[in-house]
């Protein structure tokens, strides 16, 4: 396992502030590093400087010699006149990286639904991101460095990336550096951890979850080591207040000793803490939704008539006081959609909405629009519009002191919202919401922006929120930490998932199995260019015809399958309302219920696999 990149008494400083003081690490092979730390530490920094695009201000940087490396950065360096072909595999002729698997899988998975051809320009910015994300990993690199890999990916994205990433290189080969805020990619991917902090790098074995118990165990044991300073400390102060007269007579190097330990003393931290707010009494209903569809109209270019795309389909939801849900789904699937919709910022195409009259909405939205009119403003000014006190755990507090415990410097309180980092925006977006005193709480992807110690303190805040909790996220960690119990939208219906996430996303596979079963099957006829029935030629020639009484034989067979599936696809969601039921802490019977859901469900696929194959020799699928 050799060396394949050292860094060697790096510093770095951006004006006003230290990012690195005389750091030394190295990267070997197999190395896969997670790099964590609060916003504007330097995570970032280091990246670049490791990927050769900055000179540090002194130390040296240094490559072991003919590697390769790749490096994403948190925005791309992709040309607007581009094609996605040429943006993603470059000159390659297409039949080098067509007869790739590796290279297919890959466009498949991040970038199958763009047009091959499309001019980068006319991209979103998350399609800029997945499309950027492709360049990078149809490469072959000895070391990838990658600056937030899962921004703009769903759940089931972010699952195949992690797999990817583990699967890349053999045992010992290859090396991968990532800054993410996601901790479920991290524990999933990373064998090491760097934290940056306070100009320096800390090392620390194993994924996300071995970190933070490393962490806390470095904490208490300097703790410890505080405690017994602060000891000492009192013990000096004491002696050395003795009186003027028996102080001249002490020892100059007594003296000495304590003024050291007092210029030890650090300046106070703002403790990462947010207490729970009061909140308004909430009363039986909350929001109630009745065969709820709705569908944005869709100009028919072909048809040069509009037409419409639905999104949500006949959704039954009651949701009641306290209950706290996660809101699955792919993206475009409709959730923010969905959450509009229980607000009442939209009105269904079709069913009823009711909101009971004591609720009082707190929404966070993806693009935190609260500040749209108030750019300029000062976060003075910002919070000026509220109340100057709230009693939170007993005590009076200002808005200011309650920003002060989601991480702001009083030094940031004159900046302007215009200049507010992403973090910092979606902190003070979520404080002006919580200042409101809702006692509903809508949040979409509110864990955006944040670093991994700044989640912690929003997964604190929201375990202890009494009011009902209602959040979109593809965070794993937040979303099955903080809401009870998830819910999947899949093609416009809301289903229930009591196994979480995993759950989900074995729904997700299964539905994309299904999906690509029948797009093979729909071209083997386009390529055949006839209907006509195909016969397994292990029983039968090639090109032969069935005769009558094997087309009826066949035909009995396959309506029998098709009844069987009807039966069988309700089983498993009986199974699934026996959970959810089921008493929570009864391990033996949840265990039982799931085999019988695993059992259903194989059954269920086995069923599909046979129908499709009868369909496709009959020509009826």
């Amino acid at each position: 396992m050799g060396i394949l990149v050292g860094c060697e008494q790096i510093s770095m400083e951006w004006p006003g502030k230290k990012v690195l003081t005389n750091q030394t690490v190295g990267v070997n092979e197999g190395d896969r590093i997670g790099v964590v730390g609060k916003n504007g530490d330097g995570k970032s920094t280091l990246l670049d400087l490791i990927a050769k695009r900055i000179e540090p201000d002194s130390g040296n940087v240094i490559w072991r010699s003919g590697i390769q490396v790749g490096y994403m950065g948190q925005s791309d360096s992709l040309s607007d006149t581009q094609t996605i072909c040429s943006a993603v595999v470059g000159d390659t002729p297409e039949y080098e990286w067509a007869s790739d698997a590796r290279i297919r899988k890959i466009i498949d998975e991040l970038i199958g639904d763009l047009d091959w051809n499309g001019l980068v320009g006319e991209l979103s910015g998350g399609q800029r991101r997945r499309c950027d994300l492709a360049r990078l990993l149809v490469g072959t690199w000895d070391l990838m460095l990658i600056d937030e890999p899962t921004n703009h990916l769903d759940l089931h994205a972010i699952q195949w990336l992690a797999n990817h990433l583990k699967n890349r290189w053999s045992e010992g080969n290859g090396a991968l550096i990532l800054v993410t805020h996601d901790r479920w990619f991290l524990d999933e991917v990373c064998d090491h951890m760097w934290e940056v902090h306070d100009g320096v790098i800390d090392p620390f074995d194993g994924g996300y979850s071995a970190y933070i118990q490393a962490r806390v165990e470095r904490d208490r044991q300097a703790a410890v080591m505080e405690e017994r300073r602060q000891n000492t400390l009192r013990k000096e102060l004491n002696w050395l207040a003795h009186g003027a007269k028996a102080r001249t007579s002490k020892p100059k190097f007594r003296i000495d000793a304590a003024m050291e330990l007092l210029a030890e003393d650090p300046p106070l931290r703002n403790t990462l803490e947010l207490k729970r707010m009061a909140v308004s009494r909430l009363g039986k209903q909350v929001i109630e939704m009745h065969d709820v569809s709705f569908a944005y109209k869709n100009a028919a270019q072909t048809a040069g008539v509009d037409s419409q795309v639905d999104v949500i389909k006949h959704v039954e939801w009651l949701i009641g006081p306290g209950d706290r849900y996660g809101i699955l789904g792919e993206n475009g699937a409709g959730k923010s959609t969905l959450l509009e919709l229980m607000t009442q910022q939209l009105q269904p195409t079709s069913g009823l909405v009711k909101v009971g009259k004591s609720v009082k909405f707190g929404w966070l939205s993806q693009q935190i629009d609260t500040f749209a009119t108030k750019e300029t403003w000062t976060v003075l000014e910002l919070l000026g519009q509220y109340k100057t006190s709230y009693l939170v755990n007993g005590k009076m507090q200002s808005p200011t002191q309650l920003l002060e415990s989601l991480g702001f410097d009083r030094r940031e309180f004159t900046n302007r919202l215009q200049d507010l980092s992403g973090g910092q925006r979606r902190r003070l977006a979520l404080l002006c919401v919580l200042l409101e005193e809702p006692n509903v709480l809508v949040l979409d992807e509110p864990g955006n922006d944040l670093d991994t110690d700044m989640l912690a303190v929003l997964e604190d805040l929201l375990d202890s929120w009494p009011g009902t909790l209602l959040v979109v996220s593809h965070d794993r960690f937040l979303i099955e930490r903080v809401t009870d119990d998830q819910y999947a939208l899949i093609d416009g219906h809301i289903r229930h998932v009591p196994g979480g996430v995993d759950e989900y996303l074995k729904l997700v596979d299964a539905a994309k199995q299904t999906a690509r079963r029948a797009g093979e099957l729909s071209g083997a006829r386009e390529s055949s260019g006839t209907n006509e029935p195909q016969v397994d030629g292990s029983s039968r020639q090639e090109g032969a015809v069935l005769s009558n009484a094997e087309r009826r034989e066949m035909k009995k067979r396959f309506d029998s399958i098709e009844r069987r599936m009807g039966k069988a696809q309700e089983l498993p969601e009986q199974i699934r309302e026996q959970m959810s039921s089921a008493d929570a802490t009864d391990a033996q019977r949840l265990m039982e219920l799931q085999q019988q859901l695993d059992d259903a469900e194989a059954a269920l696929m086995e069923l599909e696999d046979e129908w499709l194959t009868l369909a496709e020799k009959l020509g009826e699928a």
